[in-house]
């Protein structure tokens, strides 16, 4: 059922992205009255029928001919198509999507609308296009925007960096207090009581016998 489902939209966004480009192709020359029917529920052959009109043979074979590019640039194959030499109703079968370019007096006459026109399928029509060079521009000018605020974030990221080192260095004078460490070690060592050594008793000098003197020699 989740294979299905996801068939299922991918097909309908296909449909979506393929009577887009048909409707594309039409506007690019200037087609009246396009319109778009949802046709499901009428014919398991298509899924949607578009009709515009043509006031000419030339125009109508000009909008046949843009619908074919647009299908083909879009990704989708070559559509078939039928009636282009007399020009007054050309068919383009785009497989899920089939496309009628009448003449007024055609149309008028056959009234497709009225066959298959139960569910009209709403789009944009007629909206103005940007032409390529205003795109490159707005790309371009889109461009330099993002360059320009990235080269402003470096900037300010910066500065930032610059007033954190600035604020380091008063710092580094707290460092001085070590003679205040030896301070407080002098302090230290003057407050050791240092116990006189107990005088020792001096022995008594024994005194030595007097050398007696050899006696002298009679004469």
């Amino acid at each position: 059922m989740t294979t299905s489902t996801k068939s299922d939209s991918a097909a309908k966004r296909d449909v979506t992205k393929l009577q887009r480009a048909i409707v594309d192709g039409l506007e690019d020359v200037k087609a009246h009255d396009i319109q778009v029917f949802n046709t499901e529920a009428l014919s398991p052959l298509f899924e949607r029928v578009i009709v515009a009109s043509g006031t000419s043979n030339r125009q109508t074979k000009a909008l046949a001919s843009s619908v074919r590019e647009a299908v083909k640039e879009a990704g989708f194959p070559v559509p078939r198509q039928e009636g282009e030499q007399n020009g007054e109703w050309i068919i383009v079968d785009c497989g899920s999507v089939v496309c009628h370019i009448m003449q007024p007096a055609i149309r008028q006459y056959y009234r497709l609308e009225e066959i298959w026109g139960e569910t009209p399928v709403r789009m944009k029509i007629g909206a103005a296009k940007p032409k390529p060079a205003e795109v490159a521009a707005k790309k371009l000018a889109a461009k330099l925007a993002v360059e320009k605020a990235a080269a402003e974030n470096t900037v300010v990221e910066k500065k930032p960096a610059a007033k954190k080192a600035a604020a380091k260095k008063p710092a580094a004078k707290p460092a001085a207090k070590k003679p205040a460490a030896k301070s407080a070690a002098a302090k230290t060592v003057k407050t050791v009581v240092v116990k006189p050594s107990t005088p020792r008793t001096a022995k008594p000098i024994a005194a030595k016998p007097a050398a007696k003197r050899a006696p002298r020699a009679k004469a």
